[in-house]
């Protein structure tokens, strides 16, 4: 194999440098993303697919939906797994002559000095040349005269690595060669999957499009069922049939999104966050309730932990399955009451919200919250009917309970039948049964561990849930919360359906009386929505508070919408494009790098608020060792619980003394209860470890965030846990507490180049 490498190597003196010439020097890093013209192109690029999916024929949408699976799926899980395995490094690294973009020698690094973190490696093969490929593959198999315009291009930008001195012709080629192969057979089993699926499950589908890759089509009738007693007509039964059609996909996309979930867990691409760690704790120590949060939370963290062990993906294993769960209640209800159709595009816009989607990877309150409060207002409507059964009743109460364990929020259901019940005169009857006197009774019931664990400890929960609601500040009517509430929610329910569902809260009361439906959504979702919007006058309201009001208002939206398709159509299909998008972005931030060349600042990262907490909580353990190394044992305290939370978690020591009398990293002392720490026992180090010495931390902001509402929101510690932003001295308690006290410094924590984090630390000595 010597003489390919050598071949290669030849190739690419000869591409890089003999070709050189002040044209191409321009051109080609443009071609490859370092210049604007490219990246304009990637974005018109973009833009076409979205607008292609949107507003496309079904054969056109199939092409958008083939390029974008298998550029999203083929550069991560084929590109660059067969890289790391290679493991080659890139021409630059180790050819001194190397031309970078034109700058002789840029990036060499000698034999002698390159080792396993010398930037540069993975060069075979080449993602550019592996999608464009792949695209111009897809686009081919379905229209084959994109080959005059889509080949010269993907030649052109493959051509354009080696010129630029990124990547060796062999690396190319073989990104040639990977890019359309995985492509073309991405696109038959596609085809494969739909001769047998689509006859088997969407017969009417198929039969209007057997072929995928064909511009024709053929329509059949369907025949109605022989064996039926009754026979419908044909029209009645294809009606029925393309009813289930919508229902069975509705099906199969939870199912995607469910095992989609999983795999991006379980690919560690993010950690967690600060109170899905302080949770973790609480579930290692199990109560009736806790200080600022009700027992459900750790409970669930109990059970997937117990499955799966304690990491991030036994941390949130329920967080996709609860949404996949909903998602399924939320369809059948809705096909149900409006039409299998529109409850499968409800599906699409639940995925496409983006403070619905963060509910499908982090397991914090807010998932089994929403879970239960829907599961409560599917239950109470079939309780509302004529002939609903104290049973209905019965499960309404079990579930409003179940949400009250979860959070608190939960009691605002209560209000929410209320106004029901004012609004809706024919459903007063039922207060005159047992049924929803009854579900009270059942809601009263599972609000007794917290009742119990709060009448144990002086009703801390009162002072904390009124702390955060502002109800110990003095009123003071300001405007800045409520533009700050306003504009959030636009932004994290999706613009365009965030103002639908204001159009329909206010389009449908006309018809209130003969839509009792539309009424009682009405009812579960806007009382919330409306009442935390008006308090906004007074505080500060954080987005995620309205969640359970959400798919409330998104049913009525949808039910509204399905009475005026031509109007709403065009913003159903813009509000899905860019919900896709932005769903997309949130999971995997580095997209952006890939479409523009530049990856995101961190301060306008989403994903920051779970990243490299396991980076910083290892340069806290390798400064606790030096301390250990003076011949006295060393512990961790930290400025905030959260913190204490995600060391306890991303230290293996501390992960393992989680349980025992003395645990290894703690929350800062105090005289009064801030946190759950106060209450046990075990973490009083002023008592249990007296003598030792500790590392002191204190998170620092990097970034100030008052460049928006939003990156304050998706790093909402900044708000809530109150980082100093560079810490002068140590604390007074803490000067107190030790002998000595030396300032360490503070410490950028970085990832993949690029600074997270910030930590202040002192060492402290001899714990009086």
């Amino acid at each position: 194999m010597h003489w390919l490498q050598t071949l290669d190597i030849a190739l690419f003196h000869f591409i890089n440098g003999s070709l050189r010439n002040p044209f191409f020097d321009r051109l080609m890093p443009a071609l490859s993303g370092g210049d604007g013209v490219m990246r304009w192109f990637v974005w018109f690029a973009v833009a076409a697919i979205v607008g292609t999916l949107c507003f496309g024929s079904a054969r056109a949408r199939l092409c958008a939906l083939m390029i974008t699976l298998v550029v999203a799926l083929g550069d991560p899980l084929v590109v660059n797994t067969i890289k790391h395995l290679i493991d080659r490094p890139r021409p630059f690294v180790t050819l001194p002559d190397a031309r970078v973009f034109g700058v002789v020698g840029q990036g060499y690094v000698p034999p002698e000095e390159m080792t396993a973190n010398t930037p540069g490696l993975n060069s075979m093969p080449s993602a550019h040349a592996a999608n464009w490929f792949a695209m111009t593959m897809v686009m081919f198999l379905f229209y084959r005269r994109s080959l005059w315009f889509m080949l010269p291009m993907a030649l052109a930008v493959s051509f354009s690595r080696v010129y630029n001195g990124v990547h060796y012709p062999g690396d190319v080629l073989a990104g040639m060669i990977l890019g359309a192969g995985y492509a073309a057979a991405g696109v038959v089993a596609f085809q494969t999957i739909w001769n047998w699926a689509g006859k088997k499950w969407f017969p009417l589908w198929h039969a209007s499009m057997p072929s995928l890759l064909s511009a024709k089509g053929r329509r059949q009738k369907a025949e109605p069922d022989t064996q039926s007693s009754a026979k419908p007509s044909t029209i009645n039964y294809q009606l029925s049939t393309a009813d289930s059609h919508w229902l069975r996909l509705g099906y199969l996309v939870t199912l995607v999104m469910l095992m989609a979930g999983w795999v991006y867990l379980a690919s560690g691409t993010i950690q967690l966050s600060q109170d899905e760690a302080y949770q973790w704790v609480w579930s290692k120590h199990l109560a009736l309730s806790y200080y600022s949060k009700p027992p459900g939370i750790a409970l669930i963290q109990f059970a997937g932990t117990s499955l799966f062990g304690d990491n991030e993906f036994g941390v949130r294993f329920f967080s996709p399955l609860s949404a996949a769960i909903l998602s399924l209640m939320v369809l059948r209800f809705l096909a149900r009451e409006a039409g299998a159709q529109p409850a499968f595009w409800l599906l699409l816009i639940v995925i496409a919200t983006p403070l619905l989607g963060l509910g499908t990877v982090l397991m914090t309150v807010d998932p089994p919250l929403v879970l239960c409060w829907t599961w409560a207002m599917i239950a109470g409507w079939r309780a509302v009917q004529p002939d609903g059964q104290t049973r209905h009743w019965l499960a309404v109460g079990l579930a409003m309970g179940l949400a009250f364990l979860c959070k608190y929020t939960a009691v605002f259901q209560i209000i929410c039948w209320a106004i029901f019940f004012v609004l809706a005169p024919k459903a007063r009857n039922h207060l005159r049964r047992p049924g929803p006197w009854l579900a009270l009774l059942v809601f009263l019931l599972c609000t007794l561990p917290v009742v119990i664990w709060n009448s144990q400890h002086a009703w801390s929960t009162l002072n904390d849930v009124g702390g955060d609601a502002g109800l110990h500040s003095h009123w003071r009517l300001t405007l800045r919360y409520f533009w700050d509430f306003l504009f959030s929610e636009a932004a994290l329910l999706n613009p365009i359906f965030f103002i639908g569902a204001l159009w329909a809260m206010i389009g449908f009361w006309k018809w209130r009386l003969e839509r009792p439906l539309w009424l009682y959504l009405f009812s579960m979702g806007a009382p919330v929505f409306l009442g935390y919007w008006l308090y906004s006058f007074h505080s500060r309201i954080l987005p995620n508070w309205i969640a359970v009001a959400i798919l409330p208002m998104f049913c009525l939206m949808v039910a509204y919408w399905n009475e005026q398709r031509r109007v709403a159509r065009p913003f159903l299909a813009v509000g899905l494009a860019l919900g896709f998008f932005v769903f997309a972005f949130m999971h995997q931030s580095k997209l952006v790098g890939k479409l523009t060349g530049d990856d995101l600042p961190p301060a306008k990262d989403p994903t920051r608020r779970v990243q490299a907490w396991k980076q910083e909580a290892a340069l806290v353990e390798t400064e606790r060792g030096k301390l250990q190394q003076a011949g006295r044992p060393a512990f961790i305290i930290c400025s905030h619980y959260g913190i204490t939370g995600l060391y306890s978690f991303y230290i293996p020591e501390a992960k393992a003394a989680i349980k025992s009398d003395e645990p290894l990293v703690y929350a800062m002392d105090s005289d009064e209860p801030h946190n759950q720490f106060y209450f046990w026992t075990e973490y009083n180090y002023p008592e249990h470890r007296q003598g030792q010495n500790a590392i002191f931390v204190s998170e620092v902001d990097p970034y100030p965030l008052e460049a928006g509402w939003f990156w304050k929101w998706l790093n909402h510690e900044q708000i809530n846990y109150g980082k100093i932003p560079s810490p002068a001295a140590a604390p007074e308690k803490l000067l107190q507490q030790f002998a000595a006290v030396t300032d360490l410094g503070e410490h950028d924590i970085e990832l993949g180049g690029r600074v997270f984090h910030r930590v202040h630390l002192w060492a402290c000595y001899d714990l009086k």
